[in-house]
């Protein structure tokens, strides 16, 4: 499965379900365990249930298995794993909390990498 066609496939079933604020985050050159990350934000924990149960529905579409679905309980933040995309779904708060776009955004990534060692001589 293309993955652009599955991202586009998702983020056209959550924009139908009227999911806010839908991205994406190319993690292809800064990540091993993901080529994407899709983020949405739902206005109640019902709604962010229903865009999780939307984004599964899609999944099963497609032939692409779920490896794994968290926090559904509570539906401030559902994480469904689906391989090379992982979904992030988000009541508006707890995504401005985490703010996965900053910490993910390729600036960020560039300031985690290790600085080169400076010899500092004695003096």
């Amino acid at each position: 499965m293309d993955n652009e066609r599955f991202l586009d496939a998702l983020k056209q079933a959550l924009d139908q379900k009227k999911g806010e604020d839908i991205q994406v985050i190319d993690l292809r050159n800064r990540a091993m365990f993901a080529d994407f990350f899709l983020l949405a934000t739902g206005t109640s924990r019902t709604h962010v249930a229903a865009l999780a149960q939307e984004v599964d529905r899609i999944a099963t579409v497609h032939q692409v298995h779920v490896l794994g679905t968290e926090g559904l309980s509570e539906a401030s933040w559902v994480l469904l794993d689906l391989g090379d995309v992982v979904v992030h779904l988000f009541q508006r708060q707890t995504r401005a909390f985490f703010n996965l776009e900053k910490l993910w955004s390729p600036r960020t990534m560039m300031l985690t990498h290790p600085m080169p060692s400076i010899e500092v001589g004695e003096g």
